[in-house]
C-alpha cells in the first residue's frame, strides 16, 4: 500500500503522529493509498520553514523565481502520462480529460506566472511641481493555499503559481479526497530544485490542516476554493484577525438558450458545460433555460445525446464520463436527484447509479440526468448539487428568464446563446454573474479576473488580479 508524504522544508516526511487516512480509487471503490492525517503540529513544521525561506526567496529576483517555476512547468509536461493517470485513478475523471485539460492546465498555469510576475508593473502619479507618488508592492509573507478536488492539480497550481511568483512563501492544503498528483508534485518541486522551504504541502482533513492554516497567526493570506459553508467557516475565522481571503465558492450556473441560436454549435457545447468531469466544475451550467418555441426540439435532440453517452472505466479511452469522487458524494448527488422527484420534477434521461462490469463493478458512477418540470425557486434549482445533473425550463421573454438566472444565493457564471449582438451585450450586462460566456463555455484566457459574486465568493483570481491579491500596495510620495 502506497503511503503519501508530507512535504516540508524541501524533504517528502511522513506526519508526526504516524497517523494515516485511506485513499479511494472511486472507479472502483477500493483503497489503494494512505494519506497523511496531519494536524496542527504537521501545520506548524510547515509554517516555520516557509517563515524561514521567505526573506532569501523573496529578495532572490524575479528572474530566478520565474527560472524555477517554468522548470516545474517543463516537469510537468514531462510526466504528463503519469500524472493524468493518477489523477484519473485518484478523482475518477476519464483519462482523456486529465491528459488533455487537467494537467496541461497545471502546466501552463506556472508557466503563465513564471511570465507575468516579469511583466508585473506598479504604478506612479505625478503631482504636477509637487511630488511624485509612486507604489511598490511586495511580497506578503506566507500564504496559505486550499484547493478542492474537483480539478486536484488544475485549481492547486492555480493558487501556488501566483503566490510564488509574487514572492511568498506557501503553506498549503491540497485536498485529501484526491491528494495523488499534489504528492508528484513535490516530488517534481525537488527535482527541479525548488529552495527549501519556498512550498509546503501538508496533507488531511479541512476542520485539522485545514483550520489550523487559516487560524496561524503568522500566515497573513488565505486562497481557498470550494463549498460556500466551508468558505463562511474560513470567513469567521480569518476575518477578525484582518487577514486577507480571497474565496472562490459555488455556483448554480444558467445556461441561457435563446431561439437564434447556432442550434448544432449549442448543443455540441451544452452537453460539455452540463456534464464534463460529471458535472463536478463550478462552472458547469446546472439550468438550462430555452426560450419556447425551440424547447421541444432541443429536448428531443439534447436527452437522446444524453443517452447516448459512454458511463464507464475513466481509464478507458473511449469513456466520456467517469466516476464521482466518492461514494458519500454520489449518495448526495442520488438524493438529489430523489428530491427533484418529490418537488414535482420529471427524469428525461439518467437518474440511476451506473454499475460498470469488470473492476469498476463497486464504483461510484451516476448517469447523466436530465430533469424538467421544475418551479425556478424549488430547493434542486437553487443548491448547489456538483454532479451529472441538470435542470430544464422553458421561457417566453429575456424579462422572465433574467429574473429566474438570477434568482439563486450564487452569482459564479453564466453561459448565453444567441446570434443577436445587441441582445448578447445588454442582457450580459444585467447577469448577476461574475464571468459571462456568450456563444461559448469554459473559453479561458488567463489574464482575466475569475471569481463570484453573492455567495459564489469574494475576490478575484487570474492574471494580475492574483498578483495584486499576494502582494501588499505601499505608496510612496517624494516631495519635489
Amino acid at each position: 500500500m502506497q503511503k503519501i508524504d508530507n512535504y516540508i522544508d524541501g524533504e517528502l516526511v511522513a506526519p508526526i503522529d504516524d497517523a494515516y487516512l485511506d485513499n479511494v480509487n472511486p472507479a472502483t471503490g477500493q483503497v489503494y493509498a494512505l494519506t497523511p492525517d496531519s494536524d496542527q503540529k504537521d501545520v506548524q513544521r510547515a509554517v516555520d520553514a516557509a517563515k524561514a525561506a521567505f526573506s532569501a526567496w523573496s529578495s532572490c529576483g524575479i528572474e530566478t523565481r520565474a527560472r524555477l517555476l517554468d522548470k516545474i512547468a517543463d516537469l510537468i509536461d514531462e510526466n504528463i502520462d503519469i500524472l493524468a493517470r493518477a489523477e484519473s485513478i485518484d478523482n475518477g475523471k476519464p483519462l482523456s480529460l486529465a491528459r488533455n485539460v487537467d494537467i496541461p492546465r497545471a502546466s501552463a498555469n506556472f508557466r503563465f506566472y513564471a511570465s507575468g510576475i516579469q511583466h508585473f508593473a506598479s504604478e506612479s502619479h505625478y503631482m504636477e511641481g509637487l511630488a511624485i507618488n509612486y507604489t511598490q508592492r511586495t511580497p506578503i509573507g506566507v500564504a496559505g493555499c486550499i484547493s478542492p478536488w474537483n480539478l486536484p492539480l488544475y485549481l492547486f497550481s492555480w493558487k501556488i503559481a501566483p503566490a510564488l511568483a509574487a514572492g511568498n512563501t506557501v503553506v498549503a492544503k491540497p485536498t485529501e479526497v484526491a491528494p495523488m498528483t499534489a504528492y508528484l508534485l513535490s516530488k517534481i518541486c525537488i527535482d527541479a530544485g525548488l529552495p527549501k522551504g519556498v512550498l509546503n504541502i501538508v496533507h488531511g482533513f479541512g476542520h485539522k490542516v485545514g483550520q489550523a492554516i487559516v487560524a496561524h497567526e503568522d500566515i497573513p493570506v488565505i486562497s481557498f476554493t470550494g463549498g460556500t459553508e466551508t468558505g463562511k467557516k474560513i470567513a469567521t475565522t480569518a476575518a477578525p484577525m484582518f487577514k486577507k481571503m480571497s474565496l472562490e465558492l459555488g455556483g448554480k450556473n444558467p445556461n441561457i438558450i435563446f431561439a437564434d441560436c447556432d442550434f448544432d454549435e449549442m448543443l455540441k457545447t451544452t452537453l460539455r458545460s452540463s456534464f464534463a468531469n460529471q458535472g463536478q466544475i463550478c462552472l458547469c451550467g446546472s439550468r438550462i433555460f430555452v426560450e419556447r418555441p425551440i424547447y421541444e426540439k432541443f429536448k428531443m435532440a439534447f436527452v437522446s445525446k444524453v443517452q447516448k453517452m459512454k458511463v464507464g472505466d475513466p481509464l478507458d479511452e473511449q469513456t466520456r464520463m467517469g466516476a464521482v469522487v466518492s461514494e458519500t458524494h454520489m449518495n448526495k448527488v442520488l438524493g438529489y436527484i430523489q428530491l427533484a422527484q418529490q418537488e414535482g420534477g420529471t427524469v428525461l434521461a439518467g437518474g440511476q447509479r451506473v454499475i460498470v462490469d469488470g473492476d469498476c463493478a463497486e464504483g461510484y458512477f451516476i448517469a447523466p440526468t436530465v430533469i424538467e418540470g421544475l418551479h425556478a425557486n424549488c430547493r434542486t434549482n437553487q443548491e448547489e448539487i456538483f454532479g451529472p445533473v441538470v435542470t430544464m425550463m422553458p421561457f417566453d421573454t429575456e424579462d422572465e428568464v433574467l429574473q429566474m438566472a438570477n434568482a439563486t444565493p450564487y452569482g459564479l457564471a453564466a453561459t448565453v446563446w444567441t446570434q443577436d449582438l445587441k441582445r448578447a451585450h445588454k442582457f450580459s450586462h444585467q447577469l448577476k454573474s461574475a464571468i459571462v460566456w456568450v456563444n461559448c463555455w469554459l473559453l479561458r484566457d488567463l489574464r482575466t479576473p475569475f471569481g463570484g459574486m453573492k455567495q459564489s465568493g469574494m475576490g478575484r483570481e487570474g492574471g494580475f488580479e492574483a498578483l495584486r491579491f499576494f502582494t501588499e500596495p505601499q505608496n510612496i510620495c517624494i516631495k519635489l
